[in-house]
């Protein structure tokens, strides 16, 4: 039967005697989610209102000291990591997960074990427990990450020492130096790899990069991606006609117009000579890449000219690339179900400041990969890398955990 407890309690002050009440609703609804997310109320559903009493917490208490304590502590503040915090969480979200884990619906894990037994009251009332507690510090100075700061800024940064040869946004002005804009980042991430490494064979460019690490190489190409693509500023010579006319063969690969929709670079805008000089570096085998070796073998220099006058007459087109968000861009999203730096003010939603990271982490992955099941949850993590999902988690452990009161209003006659 769908109904809901709202819990009075009452507990001494720390080294001074103070009385407190707290108001904290729970909600028993018919079709508990296996997810760790607001519980959604259905339409119609009669929600019976009860109390629990000092003595309900009390006994409350008992129950955690017998079930609960060894892992979550009997203050609700966990020790252990990857165990979560859980003193002065949302008591009805509380409620719902222990049924969850009940029910055996979060797989096998000793959560199972210990509250296979316990009856329904048992619940209600160690929910109500550990709601009644202070919640945990957020996470100590030591402990604390920075939040990411804006990843096109930190591109933009790292590629400084680009801006010379290849112009501050990317588009070349000097012949033999390609445009770096309307290109795929993990293509151009790949490139620059190879120069790094030496597979791609260019002295200063080996120096330039040699002291790059993959963050910034990664930064660098997202920079370059999300800027707006144009042509290079440089001369073309060259039959353009011709070229369109011989690059019916390069389409298959680098997409119409040279804008590529696939892994292979696009080359829509790309300076003419840089571009003739690395069909010279395949035909070659200066540059290995066994899908270009026969197709540059059969041009001649003439063909070759023309091409690059074609492509570099094209107009680059912006890859497809999401922009990250900054940490503080995902909380904004996140608040929107879990409040103001994640302090919940629905008693279904799970209170997520000053959360151990190394608890939330995994949680989210899980979201992520599906392991648990949240529409909402689930659409919010797709896409999102493993290191912003560590960023968040850090941010959400440093924030100052607050108890909500929950007041019940009348309704009309």
């Amino acid at each position: 039967m769908p109904r809901s407890i709202l819990a009075r309690v009452r507990w001494l002050g720390a080294g001074r005697q103070a009385l407190v009440a707290l108001l904290v609703s729970i909600a028993i609804l018919p079709n508990l989610s296996a997810a760790a997310a607001p519980a959604q109320s259905v339409a119609g559903d009669d929600l019976r209102a009860a109390f629990a009493t000092p003595q309900d917490i009390a006994d409350g208490k008992h129950v955690a000291l017998a079930s609960c304590a060894s892992c979550h502590a009997l203050s609700g503040i966990a020790l252990a990591r990857g165990t979560p915090h859980i003193a002065g969480q949302r008591p009805a979200y509380l409620y719902a997960e222990l049924r969850v884990y009940q029910a055996g619906r979060r797989g096998d894990s000793p959560m199972n074990n210990a509250v296979k037994f316990l009856s329904d009251d048992a619940l209600v009332k160690v929910a109500a427990y550990y709601a009644s507690l202070d919640p945990a510090p957020p996470a100590a100075a030591s402990a604390r990450k920075a939040s990411k700061a804006d990843p096109v800024s930190a591109g933009k940064d790292a590629a400084q020492g680009c801006s010379g040869c290849h112009g501050d946004t990317g588009i070349s002005e000097t012949p033999g130096m390609p445009n770096l804009v309307g290109l795929d980042a993990k293509y151009l991430a790949g490139a620059i790899g190879a120069y790094k490494s030496g597979q791609r064979k260019h002295g200063m460019m080996k120096t330039l990069v040699s002291a790059l690490s993959d963050a910034e190489i990664n930064s660098i190409t997202l920079f370059y991606a999300l800027q707006k693509p144009g042509k290079a500023k440089t001369p073309a010579a060259g039959n353009k006609a011709a070229g369109k006319t011989a690059a019916t063969a390069c389409a298959g690969c680098h997409g119409q117009g040279g804008v590529s929709t696939g892994t292979a670079p696009s080359l829509a805008g790309q300076d003419a000579q840089y571009f003739a000089g690395a069909m010279q570096a395949y035909k070659t085998g200066a540059r290995t890449e066994a899908a270009m070796k026969a197709p540059a073998a059969s041009l001649d220099d003439t063909a070759i000219k023309d091409l690059a006058a074609y492509f570099a007459d094209q107009a680059p087109q912006p890859p497809r690339v999401k922009k990250p968000m900054t940490t503080e861009e995902v909380a904004d999203r996140c608040n929107r179900c879990h409040g103001v730096d994640g302090n919940s003010t629905d008693p279904r939603t799970p209170a997520i400041a000053a959360q151990r990271a190394d608890y939330l982490e995994p949680v989210l992955r899980a979201y992520r990969k599906g392991d648990r099941k949240s529409t909402v949850m689930n659409a919010m993590l797709d896409g999102m890398s493993d290191d912003e999902i560590s960023e968040i988690s850090a941010y959400y452990s440093r924030q100052k955990a607050r108890t909500v009161v929950y007041v019940p209003v009348p309704t009309k006659p």
